[in-house]
């Protein structure tokens, strides 16, 4: 392996602290250089060096100028190099989402040396004495806020996004508020690190929309736990379409929840009415349970979930929304439903790969002038209920498909992000049942 001292240019990071963040050996390096190649404000940390000065204005030209010195110099051999011939100046590591990626694509990597300084990622969880390893690092520096929304739906517990003019922190917390999403962050807003002025803040989203910070920013978000959740006066909440933020969800699978739009159009289709009995298989979260409980409150709904973690949050969501006509039921369908009041209406939003057992319980057991509404996520599903009813002649069926998309910003404009298709299939028949 060649000494990479000896080659032709010297890639260095460097920090808001200019050359006195530097080591000794890197100081002498660039001392040495012959071409001294970066922006305005990292060449202002050497006024009075000696050598040729190239500012990094347009990447393009720059390497292209790098490229044609090198190959002028003549350095096939580059042991007989006494001296680096070009030293490159760029913010903190220049291979984390820096200038060093496109040197490798354009030149050869034996050409190149790499001398990484902090990240400003690094020093942001520095300052907020979090450990980062296992952080989701996203740069959104001439780049859409693509990959932050997906993050962000996908509830992960720590985000680091590099800025820029159009994506900065405001625009940040604009689409964290857009998303509405069950999980809530606070955001961190680290300016200048490493410099005289720096200056690092935290913010919840919705304080932050209008605030204004220095171009140099890291933006971190850290996941806020349910217990930190602000509470909820259920007398100022709608009556129907409860946002799915205010709903307590699962901190890995925050998604996991039956949208609001696709809860409003299932509580249409249940046609509910009062005094009822209700069942809500595969409850999950209890977002459907308990808008059912809140619209009909002198109906009982047994929220049947088969997991102790959605129980769990089944009843924290009751507390948190003060619904006292739902009942949980730790257990899996079918079983869960043999001691249960023969229903009124079901809802099947899960069915932990039971559906068509669950379908003969629940079709010999549904009252007379009863629904059973079914939201289904796969076409597997939808088969098995379709292959279902093709031996129940005596059920009628209507199916629904609903394919939705929520605004989301994009700098200052706006674009749909689709929800996840979902099939809504409502069955119902007149005749009493069987049993």
């Amino acid at each position: 392996m060649a000494n990479q001292a000896l080659t032709p240019v010297q890639v260095v990071g460097i920090g808001l602290d200019g050359a006195d963040g530097l080591t000794e050996s890197l100081r002498l390096l660039i001392e040495h250089a012959t071409l001294l190649v970066g922006s305005e404000r990292h060449l202002s940390y050497f006024p009075n060096h000696a050598a040729e000065k190239l500012p990094l204005t347009n990447f393009r030209l720059v390497i292209d100028q790098i490229r044609s010195r090198v190959v002028a110099s003549d350095r096939t051999d580059l042991s007989k190099l006494a001296n680096p011939l070009i030293v490159v100046l760029a913010s903190g590591d220049p291979l984390f989402f820096g200038f060093g990626r496109l040197l490798l694509t354009e030149l050869p990597a034996d050409w190149l040396t790499f001398h990484p300084h902090l990240s400003a990622v690094q020093l942001a969880f520095s300052r907020i004495k979090q450990p980062w390893q296992d952080a989701q690092l996203i740069s959104a520096h001439g780049r859409s806020l693509d990959e932050l929304t997906k993050a962000l739906q996908r509830g992960a517990e720590k985000i680091a996004v590099l800025t820029d003019g159009t994506n900065t922190p405001a625009e940040i917390a604009h689409l964290v508020v857009k998303l509405d999403h069950p999980t809530q962050y606070q955001i961190w807003v680290c300016e200048n690190l490493g410099g005289a002025q720096e200056r690092v803040q935290s913010f919840r989203p919705k304080d932050l929309l209008t605030q204004t910070f220095d171009p140099l920013n890291v933006v971190v978000l850290l996941r806020l736990p349910d217990t930190v959740r602000q509470s909820l006066n259920p007398e100022k909440l709608p009556l129907l379409g409860i946002p799915d933020s205010h709903f307590l969800s699962f901190s890995d699978r925050p998604r996991l929840m039956t949208k609001r739009e696709v809860r409003i159009l299932a509580l249409g289709e249940l046609a509910l009415q009062p005094q009822q009995i209700v069942w809500d298989i595969g409850a999950g979260t209890g977002s459907v349970a308990i808008e059912m409980a809140r619209l009909c409150p002198t109906s009982h709904v047994y929220a049947i979930e088969q997991t102790a973690a959605g129980v769990s949050l089944i009843q924290q969501n009751c507390q948190r929304f003060q619904v006292e006509n739902v009942i949980p039921i730790h257990s899996a369908a079918p079983d869960a439903l043999l001691h249960l009041p023969a229903p009124d209406r079901i809802f099947i939003g899960g069915s932990g790969g039971h559906l068509v057992p669950i379908l003969n319980y629940c079709s010999q057991h549904l009252q007379p002038g009863g629904r059973i509404v079914l939201a289904l996520a796969t076409l597997e599903h939808l088969t098995d209920t379709m292959q279902w009813l093709a031996g129940q002649p005596i059920w009628q069926h209507q199916l629904l498909q609903i394919q939705l998309a929520r605004s989301v910003p994009v700098a200052n404009l706006s674009r749909f992000s689709p929800l996840n298709p979902v099939m809504l299939v409502i069955l119902s028949r007149s005749e009493q049942p069987t049993n």
